[in-house]
């Protein structure tokens, strides 16, 4: 029974808060006493050590779980129980249905074997229940196990006083020379519930294999270089930040850092979900668990332990998997009526047979009743979207999408309308120098030594595309005096004794620089779908530079592929109209906004969602936190290192379009799981439970024995927990579209 609203008490003492962050501070931390558990369907619930939910009596499982698990505590318990009382069960099943027919055997004989064969599968094998039973009545929780014991108790009671004292009951109880008894009912009903159980918690622990396969990534040791420059292989625990490690080909880097020396190619996928190889050059940055392909690097540590990328995914993936899906709220509410809709209906059924039905009525009115306890599966209906949620967000983080909560994935379906930056999402994000035109007499290598001399001292990408050309030409840079930089404008300062500014339009204006006779150039260039800056020297223009940010190769494919989903792609850039429109029409893009500001994004996304318009915001984790935080979805670009800082509901590790395209599919393969799983718990539940209150019997004479209706209750959960298990394959093969 799943009742997350309903406030326990019992529940609450359970649930200790400690921190997320303290979970991963080892990647392979080995397991000890401090493990917490939490319950899949209700993750407020939070305890040290294995153990039972107060609220629905289901298994606890680790919050995150470690590669060092063993088999579940429980799974072992009930494998133990199930097979050491199989045969007795058997034994006692072949008695009740053939025992009449040999003569040896006196009715009441009969009884009593059964009755000692049943003691120990109820009262050992079935203990767990009745303690379960229990905990739900005295915390005013009814459950599944309040009906499975209740179910149980009465039939092997019942049976117990028939055999005991068979003079208690009139006439009419008599058949076959006795009180007729249920001992193979109850023996039954316990078998197949353990079975049952078995068959749901090994499934439920293959929900956990994408955050295993995570974990699986980091290597176990690291190549250390000594100050001595003497190299040896550490275990991953030892590396410190600021460690010098070597790469060798073909293996995993250790963890995050920078290159130092060597190149490379390394293949991030396994993080990013991006398939081609990353070329890695002295400065790059390094994602631990990714694999150099070639070339040898040194590299410097910088985040060790629960610092790194992949600690840090492994853990957003671990409070994605327990937080609740609004589709389950219904499902919660209903399923705490429903255990006492259905002890209601068994006592009607008890009442209604007894009194009305066929003789032996009051036979048929014990066995029916006990059906109808057994058979209702309220753990169905929980399981319905926990287990799709765990798949799908360890799904998605093998693909670099990384959900915030389940919230986020079924939202995330709805959006109709896509806002992205141009920078970085749809372009490399990394500008390059493209060409210098120079005034009468000015060469265009003097323009562009005199603007790199400038922009020595300038933090903007720009600036960083036109330094590193004249590097790469080997120029000599002039020092510049009394730099100034003027945020939004440009940059100014006294190069080779002359005032020189570099800039844009505004700043031409403010150093008195007439651009008149380069504006055709100047536009020129950004038809192309270039940056464009002036060079003034002593108030008069000297010439004009071009920098392009390459539009990426896969942003076109993609972006048919999100129009043809049924989203409307809107572009929102910092960058002049002119530069806007020429990267929109190359990309098709209907509707682009210039000359943004963070700011000016938050107002768009509530423009458009006073349309209504349910809208997604793609952009910096950092820059774009209030456009992020307006929009219904906020999908933060990450660069494959700032997995953390976001605060958006979705993270793509890799700032790239193609994750949102795996995101929105797998969004709607997730919620289609989600409905399907509860689609079945309720037609199941409905169907069931009439049936076996015996609604067929006046026309089709059929009646749903207990041990039947045992069976088919095991199989409702372990079936829901199947269908979700579906999605991570299904999931696989859709959300991989490259």
């Amino acid at each position: 029974m799943n009742n997350a609203n309903h406030d326990d008490p019992h529940a609450h003492a359970h649930a200790h808060h400690h921190g997320h962050g303290d979970t991963a501070v080892s990647m392979r931390s080995a397991k000890n006493a401090e493990t917490i558990y939490t319950c899949p369907m209700h993750p407020q619930i939070r305890q040290v050590g294995p153990g039972t939910c107060p609220i629905c009596g289901m298994t606890l499982e680790p919050e995150l779980p470690s590669l060092d698990d063993d088999e579940n505590h429980e799974l072992r318990d009930f494998s133990r129980r199930f097979w050491w009382t199989l045969p007795l069960t058997i034994v006692v099943l072949v008695l009740a249905m053939w025992g009449h027919r040999w003569a040896a055997l006196s009715p009441q004989a009969r009884a009593w074997l059964e009755f000692a064969l049943s003691v120990p599968v109820v009262a050992w094998a079935g203990w767990p229940f009745f303690v379960r039973c229990a905990q739900s009545i005295r915390n005013r929780s009814p459950n599944m196990w309040t009906l499975i014991g209740i179910g149980v108790a009465a039939a092997f009671g019942y049976s117990v006083v028939a055999t005991v004292a068979p003079g208690l009951f009139p006439a009419s109880f008599h058949a076959h020379g006795r009180v007729g008894v249920y001992f193979e009912a109850a023996t039954v009903i316990v078998t197949l519930t353990l079975l049952g159980q078995m068959l749901e918690l090994r499934a439920r622990s293959k929900t956990s294999a994408a955050i295993k396969a995570l974990l699986g990534l980091a290597p176990k040791t690291a190549r250390r270089i000594g100050d001595d420059g003497v190299e040896e292989d550490v275990p991953l625990e030892n590396v410190h930040v600021g460690d010098r490690l070597r790469v060798r080909p073909g293996e995993k880097v250790p963890v995050d850092g920078t290159v130092l020396e060597g190149q490379g190619s390394v293949d991030e996928s396994m993080i990013t979900g991006e398939p081609i190889p990353v070329r890695k050059d002295a400065g790059a940055r390094l994602i631990g668990a990714t694999i150099n392909g070639t070339g040898s690097l040194i590299m410097r540590a910088e985040k060790v332990g629960a610092d790194t990328v992949l600690s840090q995914i492994v853990q957003l993936v671990a409070q994605a998997q327990r937080s609740r899906a609004p589709m389950q709220r219904m499902a919660d509410r209903v399923a705490y009526w429903f255990v006492l809709a259905v002890l209601a209906a068994a006592a009607i059924t008890l009442l209604a047979w007894g009194v009305f039905g066929p003789e032996p009525a009051w036979t048929y009115a014990v066995l029916n009743a006990i059906s109808v306890l057994i058979i209702a599966c309220p753990c169905a209906l929980g399981l319905a979207t926990p287990m799709s949620i765990m798949v799908a967000t360890g799904r998605g983080a093998t693909g670099g999408v990384l959900f915030k909560d389940a919230e986020a994935i079924e939202r995330f379906r709805q959006i109709d309308t896509l806002i992205v930056d141009k920078t970085g999402t749809l372009t490399e994000g990394h500008p390059a120098y493209r060409d210098a035109v120079g005034a009468d007499g000015v060469a265009p290598a003097e323009v562009l030594r005199l603007a790199a001399s400038l922009d020595q001292g300038s933090e903007h990408p720009l600036a960083a595309a036109i330094v590193a050309e004249a590097r790469r030409r080997e120029m000599t840079l002039a020092t510049v005096e009394g730099f100034d930089s003027v945020t939004g404008f440009g940059v100014r300062g006294g190069v080779d004794g002359r005032e020189a500014a570099l800039g844009n339009t505004r700043l031409m204006e403010q150093v008195g620089a007439d651009i008149t006779q380069w504006r055709d150039r100047a536009e020129a260039f950004r038809k192309d779908g270039s940056s464009v800056m002036f060079l003034a020297l002593d108030g008069r223009v000297a010439g004009v530079l071009s920098v392009a940010d390459p539009i990426k190769e896969s942003a076109q494919p993609t972006l048919e592929a999100l129009r043809r989903s049924g989203l409307h792609v809107v572009m929102a850039t910092g960058d002049g109209e002119t530069t806007a429109r020429a990267v929109a029409s190359h990309l098709g893009i209907d509707e682009f906004h210039g000359e943004v500001s963070p700011a000016d994004k938050a107002e768009l996304v509530r423009a458009l969602q006073a349309q209504g318009k349910q809208v997604a915001m793609a952009g910096d984790g950092i820059n774009d936190a209030p456009a992020l935080a307006a929009a219904d979805v906020g999908v933060a670009m990450g660069t494959g290192t700032d997995v953390a800082m976001s605060s958006a509901q979705v993270t793509l590790v890799k700032g790239d379009l193609r994750g949102i395209l795996r995101a929105r599919e797998l969004s709607d393969a997730t919620v289609r799981n989600m409905k399907q799983n509860l689609g079945f718990a309720f037609a199941y539940n409905a169907l069931g439970v009439p049936i076996a209150a015996g609604v067929l019997y006046p026309v089709f004479h059929v009646l749903l024995s207990p041990m039947i209706a045992a069976l088919a209750m095991s199989l409702s959960s372990v079936s829901v927990v199947a269908n979700a298990l579906r999605l991570g394959a299904a999931g696989g093969k859709k959300t991989d579209s490259r």
